[in-house]
């Protein structure tokens, strides 16, 4: 399985977001951009999808910035994935509209709308709020002080 960039950076800032505006405080997209690498001009873009499908909020002002709508357990990646990219989790089409050949209507039922359904079932099971345990129980001890930075 291919992923963008684009799909990949949005999970990884809407990670970066959820962890950081848990006191209440909006994440400057500047500090999102330090913290993971990511150009500010790319982030930009990807959180108007992720804006729009109402998964962050944008907190205008002096300390502005943007902050997750919902509480993280109630976000599914399948949401993250589909507001980033519809086609990851989509139907797979193997053959043209024309295409009557029972082999390939076979192995559409039989292999991919399983396999995507799978996808969507693994992915609607996982929340954004087991992706940010994930990344905490990893953390070092050590470095666990700079993590909150």
């Amino acid at each position: 399985m291919k992923i963008s960039t684009k799909v990949e950076c949005g999970i990884i800032a809407l990670i970066d977001i959820a962890i950081h505006s848990e006191n209440g405080e909006a994440v400057a997209v500047s500090s999102i951009s330090k913290r993971q690498n990511i150009s500010v001009k790319y982030l930009e873009q990807i959180l108007v999808a992720l804006r729009q499908t109402h998964l962050i909020r944008g907190i205008k002002g002096f300390k502005g910035g943007y902050v997750v709508a919902r509480p993280a357990n109630q976000i599914s990646f399948q949401e993250i994935i589909d507001a980033l990219d519809i086609t990851i989790l989509g139907d797979v089409d193997a053959g043209g509209a024309d295409d009557t050949s029972l082999l390939k209507a076979t192995i559409q039922e039989s292999l991919w709308d399983k396999m995507t359904a799978y996808l969507r079932q693994f992915c609607t099971g996982i929340t954004l709020r087991d992706m940010m345990d994930r990344y905490r129980s990893a953390i070092p001890q050590d470095e666990a002080f700079m993590y909150y930075i």
